[in-house]
């Protein structure tokens, strides 16, 4: 939660901030500045790099592990078809890739939407600011929903909300900015429910690879986790574009208006696709990933009986 927090936090300065910046009116059309863009994303990736750095020298690595002789180790084709078996991976992999580009397409798609289609590029500081607050209001009841009701069922609750919100937003097809900044924070608000506790999926995941194989693979299993994330955004990134491209938008930095096709095309990207790519993430959750909240707690339950067996045995050497 943590994690998501500081995501969340980072992601709001930049949001809400930045839009009022780059955005300009020009004869009473909203316009992207170029030159405010770029030194934008200038100043950005700056500040990214000071952060990795900070990042590296601060971390101490407290718990260390000494290496298998050659011969216990298992071969890449191995682990990954190890991997492969672990529904709890594989199911956790496919939600996460379908909220990931349902999510990075909505951000993405979220600069057209108020430039393009409400002409008034300044209110995606308050779209963003409302889309990041569900996030932040989420966070401190968040650890404690999962504790009740449990990780899976939290999830798939706020995903399917999200679902509906979209629908609805798509049905409605409101010409009001405001209006459609009510839909979208509930949107937000449902994917928030996966997104906040999506890394401590990633524990019971661990959890389960231990029970099926005997060994926890924290590393690879994360390490597959964030690949996973990280084809999920290249994926939203090129998406876009081309889903752009492909209901004929041209750009508006030259003073070009879009049609009423482009306009209708726009809003349909920005509501119908993502609820469609979040329905496909929701059934992942509910009909492939396995550990709901009782099967979590008997994983639990398996574990601490074995590592207390384990320490055990160990004393009595």
């Amino acid at each position: 939660m943590f994690r998501s927090l500081g995501a969340t936090l980072a992601n709001l300065a930049i949001s809400v901030i930045l839009p009022l910046i780059v955005f300009v009116q020009i004869n009473g059309q909203s316009e992207l500045s170029g030159t405010k863009m770029m030194l934008a994303a200038l100043s950005c990736g700056i500040l990214a790099v000071i952060c990795y750095i900070l990042c590296v020298i601060n971390v101490e690595e407290r718990v260390t592990t000494g290496p298998k002789p050659r011969e216990e180790r298992a071969s890449l084709s191995q682990t990954l078809g190890a991997m492969a078996k672990n529904r709890a991976l594989t199911g956790l992999i496919g939600t996460s890739l379908f909220m990931l580009v349902a999510f990075m397409m909505l951000g993405g798609m979220m600069p057209y939407m108020l430039n393009e289609y409400f002409n008034n590029g300044q209110l995606l500081s308050l779209v963003n600011f409302v889309g990041l607050a569900p996030t932040l209001l989420l966070v401190p009841f968040a650890s404690k929903l999962a504790k009740t009701f449990g990780k899976k069922e939290v999830g798939t609750f706020g995903m399917a909300m999200a679902v509906v919100a979209a629908l609805i937003l798509f049905v409605i097809r409101t010409d009001s900015p405001y209006v459609f900044m009510v839909g979208y924070a509930v949107l937000m608000l449902g994917i928030a429910c996966l997104n906040i506790l999506i890394w401590a999926f990633i524990t019971d995941a661990i959890d389960l690879q231990e029970i099926r194989t005997g060994e926890r693979n924290d590393a690879t299993v994360y390490g597959m986790y964030s690949w996973a994330r990280k084809l999920g955004q290249a994926i939203a990134g090129g998406l876009t574009g081309w889903a752009l491209t492909g209901i004929g938008y041209v750009s508006s930095t030259d003073g070009v208006m879009q049609t009423q096709e482009v306009l209708d095309g726009i809003y349909t990207l920005a509501t119908l696709v993502p609820a469609l790519l979040l329905l496909v993430s929701v059934l992942f959750l509910v009909f492939w990933y396995p550990l709901s909240k009782k099967r979590v707690d008997e994983n639990v339950a398996i574990l601490a009986k074995k590592h207390a067996s384990q320490a055990a045995t160990d004393s009595h050497r």
